[in-house]
C-alpha cells in the first residue's frame, strides 16, 4: 500500500485552514497513487496552542471527523490525523483512521504524555494497542511518546500489526529518535512504521521534520526533511511475510523470563 506522509504544522488555531491543507494533500496523494495519508499529531487545530486545545476539542464523531471524512471518499484515500477530543469533561490527545469510503476505523488516545505541557492540557488513554484493516493490512495507531517505549510497539507487534502509523510531534533536540530510533523499532518489531512529523517554529518548540517510513528490515523507505513536504513510500505485504519468516525475533522470545 503506498503509504503519504504529510509533514507540515499546518495552520495552527484553525481549523478550517489546516482541513484545507488537508484536504489538498489528499488530493496529490491520491493522484500519486496512494491508498493512505498520515497526517501528524494535533494535526486539526495545531500543537501549542494553549487552552485553545479545550476549546477546539470534538468528539470523535464532530464535525471534523466528518469533514475528514468527506475529504477521504472524495479523494479515495484513508487518512489518519491527531487532534484534541473531547468525551465528556476529558481532552485526550487522539488519532483517528478514516477509510477510503468515509468510514471511522479506529481511535486512539495518547498513553504516555510528554512533559508538563501535555499533562496539563490533556488526560492520557488507557487502551494501548488500536488496530484495524485497511487495504490487506493490519494498520496500528501510536503517537510521538508513545513509540519511544519498547513495551508499546511490542504489543502491536505480538497483536499483529503490520503498519504502525505514528502522528508527532517531535521537538529539537531529539532528532535521533526519527533518525536512529524509528528504523530499530521496525526492525526489532518486524512492522513498517510511519512517523509524521510536525515540522519549524510554534510558539515555545522547535518541531523537526524528518519524517520516515521505516519497513522491518530496518531501512527508511523515505526520509523527510526539515520543511514542509509530502513523501510516499510502500507498504509491502509481500516482503513483510518474507522478512518475518527470515527473522528470528518474535520466534525466540521467552516471556517467561521477562517479567
Amino acid at each position: 500500500m503506498r503509504t503519504a506522509l504529510l509533514q507540515s504544522s499546518g495552520r495552527p488555531g484553525s481549523v478550517d485552514g489546516n482541513l484545507k491543507v488537508l484536504d489538498e494533500a489528499a488530493g496529490r496523494a491520491a493522484a500519486a497513487g496512494a491508498g493512505l495519508l498520515t497526517a501528524p499529531e494535533m494535526f486539526l487545530t495545531g500543537y501549542a496552542i494553549g487552552d485553545d486545545i479545550a476549546r477546539l476539542a470534538e468528539p470523535a464523531d464532530g464535525e471534523a471527523a466528518d469533514a475528514v471524512a468527506e475529504i477521504a471518499a472524495r479523494h479515495g484515500v484513508a487518512i489518519a490525523y491527531g487532534y484534541p477530543e473531547r468525551s465528556d469533561a476529558a481532552v485526550y490527545n487522539s488519532a483517528q483512521l478514516i477509510s477510503a469510503d468515509g468510514t471511522r476505523l479506529a481511535n486512539y488516545r495518547k498513553t504516555h504524555l510528554f512533559g508538563c505541557f501535555e499533562r496539563d492540557h490533556f488526560t492520557p488513554g488507557e487502551r494501548h494497542v488500536v488496530q484495524a484493516e485497511l487495504n490487506g493490512l493490519t494498520v496500528g495507531l501510536l503517537i510521538c511518546y508513545d513509540v519511544e517505549f519498547p513495551e508499546n510497539v511490542r504489543a502491536h507487534a505480538l497483536a499483529g500489526t503490520d503498519l504502525l502509523l505514528v502522528p508527532t510531534a517531535q521537538m529539537h533536540p531529539f532528532q535521533f529518535v526519527a533518525e536512529s530510533m524509528i528504523p530499530v523499532r521496525a526492525f526489532e518489531n518486524q512492522m513498517y512504521v510511519a512517523y509524521v512529523n510536525r515540522v519549524g517554529q510554534e510558539g515555545e518548540f522547535e518541531f523537526i521534520g524528518l519524517s520516515v517510513l521505516a519497513g522491518p528490515d530496518g531501512v527508511a523507505r523515505t526520509r523527510a526533511g526539515r520543511e514542509e513536504q509530502l513523501v510516499f513510500a510502500d507498504a509491502d505485504p509481500a516482503f513483510l511475510a518474507a522478512s518475518r519468516e527470515a527473522n528470528p525475533y518474535l520466534r525466540d522470545r521467552r516471556p517467561e523470563l521477562y517479567v
